[in-house]
């Protein structure tokens, strides 16, 4: 049994990389001690784009955590070094998605490397740089990261920004698990009013520009096959935009915008309501919305673009298409529905499900704890 501390983000606090933590933390705990340290603030208000970052499910996924950091309170980040020593991990797991984080985990990074019997650090890296990146992310990452003993990314291109940045770095390479539990066996009503005489298409998560909705409404425009298009998801940018391109392709009859976060109830309400999800991401590295979609059983149409090919097969659980080709899109959803491909992607999904299981991660973080323990036993005998 192996004692590890985990640091991240978790109920009541929302969004993928929440689910993701409060998930690992659960099957951790089925064979490990594991304690979650968690934040009593994640971002001040003013930096937040969303309009709350608060999980409003009414079952959410949650678990045993103790909430001691604030991003921006040195304080706290001397507080959660002090639970660490009292607890004395043999291994702590960071996650690493936005450079802000910088500096609370380089101070935490680098307090943890500094004990006498330090435990191994491993950084689990949703994103090693970010969509929209600038020049001091790089900086950023190099000084959060740089206390690692191991990493591991969900995407080969990941793989490589990260290894640009610390060459001969431990990484290993693992797809993202999972978010099958999210509304499991929840009986919520999709938040709109949808036709049903027709198939429905679903583009859901946070809007955002790199994730394409614009080429998805151009791409409607040349579909033939009957179908009505569900946008379930905050705005992260200006909607107005979208709902004045809505009416430029008229396109009013054909699409459905609900401009909120979804609870989890909902997110599975109008996964089970959809024949396909369709991501027409810009650039991406890995996707959770992938992994929500295939927990649940529904095909994938996307683009070629960062990791989500790793992850969709094409023709057997999902179709994948050229980036920015609203033709090609177009093409993909006139197959998927023409062909009636459903059924048996959905049965390929169904298969392929423990190449996607919680398990892999953590032998995963095993091996690189290891491979850690390995390394210190040669250079103490050295």
């Amino acid at each position: 049994m192996t004692r590890w501390c985990i640091i991240g983000p978790t109920y009541p606090f929302r969004g993928g990389i929440a689910h993701y933590t409060t998930l690992l933390t659960q099957h951790l705990r089925q064979a490990d001690d594991t304690l979650l340290i968690s934040f009593t603030r994640q971002y001040p208000r003013w930096l937040y784009p969303g309009r709350s970052d608060r999980d409003p499910s009414l079952n959410p996924l949650a678990t045993e955590v103790e909430y001691l950091l604030d991003p921006v309170n040195p304080l706290s980040w001397r507080r959660t070094v002090r639970r660490l020593n009292e607890w004395q991990p043999e291994g702590v797991i960071m996650p690493w998605w936005v450079p802000f984080w910088a500096p609370a985990w380089a101070y935490i990074g680098r307090q943890i490397k500094g004990q006498k019997s330090a435990p191994k650090l491993i950084f689990i890296c949703h994103n090693v740089l970010p969509h929209e990146g600038r020049i001091i992310d790089k900086i950023a990452l190099r000084l959060a990261l740089v206390s690692g003993d191991g990493y591991i990314v969900h995407s080969k291109s990941d793989a490589d920004n990260l290894k640009a940045q610390f060459p001969g770095a431990n990484v290993r390479v693992t797809p993202l698990p999972t978010y099958a539990a999210l509304g499991k066996d929840s009986t919520a009503n999709c938040p709109a009013s949808l036709p049903d005489d027709r198939p429905l298409l679903l583009f859901f998560g946070f809007i955002r520009p790199y994730k394409g909705l614009d080429i998805l409404l151009e791409a409607l425009t040349q579909v033939s096959q009957p179908v009505h298009l569900l946008v379930a998801g905050e705005f992260w940018e200006n909607q107005e935009k979208y709902d004045d391109l809505v009416l430029k392709l008229d396109l009013g009859d054909r699409v459905t915008l609900v401009n909120e976060y979804l609870t989890d109830e909902a997110l599975a309400a109008c996964m089970a309501r959809a024949e396909v999800a369709v991501l027409p991401y810009r650039s991406a590295t890995q996707s959770a919305v992938i992994q929500a979609a295939f927990g649940h059983g529904l095909p994938v149409i996307t683009t070629d673009v960062g990791g989500l090919a790793e992850v969709v097969e094409d023709g057997r659980t999902g179709l994948i298409v050229p980036v920015q080709d609203p033709g090609a899109l177009a093409a993909a959803i006139d197959q998927f529905i023409g062909q009636d491909l459903g059924p048996q992607f959905r049965e390929h999904i169904q298969q392929n499900q423990e190449h996607f299981s919680w398990q892999r991660l953590i032998d995963l973080i095993g091996e690189l704890s290891d491979d850690q323990e390995d390394n210190d036993t040669d250079s103490s005998s050295n």
